[in-house]
């Protein structure tokens, strides 16, 4: 399966991690786009200069660790999407030309379904989108045991998926 991952999913740390390593672990297939690194970056810059170059540090590491996953849409295909916000039309035009089934987004009220649904994409937020691939026999929990390991204050589950943003998952992983 082949999923396109939008920057504000892109951007927690925690939450590419776990993203990444289920990939890693035969899940899916990530895809993005130069200009959703860039928009991530340019978010990293809200932050700080130090956060701009951890996320450029990040991209780079992307970039050389799935060097297929980058998509160049064609130029045109932009003009011809609608979404109700039109800053976003370049990520499902990345969709699109990366064959992506799912688009992972925490800003799922941009990316309705019907307008997806056209193009054979579906939106997902990245909680749901880990569950299912947890309920389709993926194991996550080495891959999430593995980010907390690299974390620097090395949380207990618990507090790692809810610093992710993913509370079914955690329940999942860790029903007590």
């Amino acid at each position: 399966m082949r999923v396109l991952i939008d920057a504000n999913v892109l951007m927690p740390s925690i939450l590419r991690a776990i993203l990444l390593g289920a990939a890693a672990a035969g899940g899916f297939a990530p895809l993005w786009s130069a200009r959703i690194l860039e928009e991530w970056a340019r978010a990293a810059r809200r932050r700080g200069p130090a956060i701009e170059a951890e996320a450029r540090a990040a991209i780079a590491a992307l970039r050389a660790g799935w060097p297929a996953a980058e998509i160049l849409p064609p130029p045109d295909l932009e003009a011809t999407l609608a979404l109700p916000d039109p800053g976003d039309r370049h990520v499902l035009a990345a969709a699109i030309a990366g064959g992506a089934e799912v688009l992972l987004t925490r800003n799922r009220a941009d990316f309705p379904p019907r307008a997806l649904a056209r193009h054979g994409v579906l939106p997902r937020d990245p909680d749901g989108f880990l569950c299912d691939l947890l309920a389709d026999g993926l194991d996550l929990g080495p891959v999430v045991a593995t980010v907390a390991a690299r974390t620097e204050t090395r949380p207990a589950l618990r507090p790692l998926l809810k610093r992710a943003g993913l509370p079914r998952l955690r329940k999942a992983l860790d029903p007590g």
